[in-house]
């Protein structure tokens, strides 16, 4: 098939950001093995530049504008791991952004996008559509819109997080990633299946989110009510039109979460791992450690992709 990325697309993204993002480390827990049977690793994105793996795509799309592009400026839509990832990747390139974001996004993220240097217009998502007012945006301003999965650059971009850990250690057999629109899921099974052609993949959603799930069923993107759930990052209603056809190819199975289990994983990577994971961040391991994936005598490699919560919010969600 003819996908919108291709694995030399994620190699030459993963040169790119060479020096630009962090190289995340894989955590481990002897503890957590021993429960669970196998070896589970997480690649901690909560760690990367922005506290998110959206810095890695949000940089990767701004780098390969051309320069008229890049002169023009950019738009972007998200809820606040895409926002900032595209902000800062603006800034250190030079390039003006205007972000569009959701009134109740976490003010954290808001506060964040506005510190790199974009220009943040706001938006009520359950009564308006973000993708017209960026495109609105693009057009009256001449700006590229630069759509938080839909995006080839920013699926190759997404998909260094995989590389990386697949580098890293070759053994992995099965992966796990949390899921949204499916730009991460979409650049790592890029990746990981050229790597490792045996690999078994895994996409995590929230239960009250399972557009993939039910696209998968259906033979057919579908689109559902905005999610109602904690994991704000995987707010979305269907998957993305370039992300889907690779999923759907690559992907084992579409899980669900529900809002319980991710809050008892955060609890979880705070009691064991020591670091704060956000809700979204928290859902592919929620899936590892309730029993939704297969993982005795395997070796796991499992996305956090991210640590973007306040204090209060993190704090009102784990004490519960």
């Amino acid at each position: 098939m003819n996908f919108a990325i291709s694995p030399i697309d994620v190699r030459d993204a993963a040169q790119r950001l060479d020096g630009i993002v962090h190289r995340t480390p894989l955590l481990e827990s002897r503890r957590l093995n021993s429960q669970l049977g196998g070896r589970v690793l997480l690649k901690a994105e909560n760690f990367q530049r922005t506290g998110s793996f959206k810095f890695r795509g949000g940089y990767n799309a701004v780098a390969t504008l051309t320069d008229a592009q890049q002169r023009a400026g950019i738009v972007a839509f998200s809820s606040g791991n895409h926002a900032q990832g595209v902000a800062l990747g603006a800034q250190l390139l030079g390039v003006s952004a205007i972000i569009v974001m959701p009134t109740d996004a976490p003010p954290n993220k808001l506060a964040a996008t506005r510190g790199y240097g974009a220009q943040v217009v706001t938006y009520d998502r359950y009564t308006q559509s973000r993708e017209e007012i960026g495109a609105d945006l693009s057009e009256r301003e001449g700006r590229t819109l630069i759509k938080p999965y839909d995006n080839p650059s920013v699926m190759a971009g997404q998909g260094t997080a995989m590389y990386e850990a697949l580098t890293d250690v070759p053994e992995i057999d099965t992966i796990v990633v949390c899921l949204g629109g499916g730009g991460l899921l979409s650049g790592s099974a890029t990746i990981a299946k050229d790597m490792n052609p045996g690999i078994e993949i895994f996409g995590v959603e929230p239960d009250s989110g399972d557009d993939h799930k039910l696209s998968r069923i259906a033979g057919d993107r579908v689109i559902i009510d905005v999610p109602v759930t904690i994991a704000d990052g995987q707010q979305t209603t269907s998957p993305g039109e370039l992300t889907w056809p690779i999923n759907n190819t690559y992907v084992t199975d579409f899980l669900g979460v529900t809002d319980a289990e991710i809050v008892a994983t955060m609890r979880l990577l705070f009691e064991q791992f020591k670091i704060v994971a956000e809700p979204s961040g928290a859902s592919a391991l929620a899936a590892v450690i309730h029993g939704h994936v297969p993982v005795e005598g395997r070796t796991v490699a499992v996305t956090i992709s991210g640590g973007n919560t306040t204090s209060a919010r993190f704090a009102e969600l784990v004490t519960e």
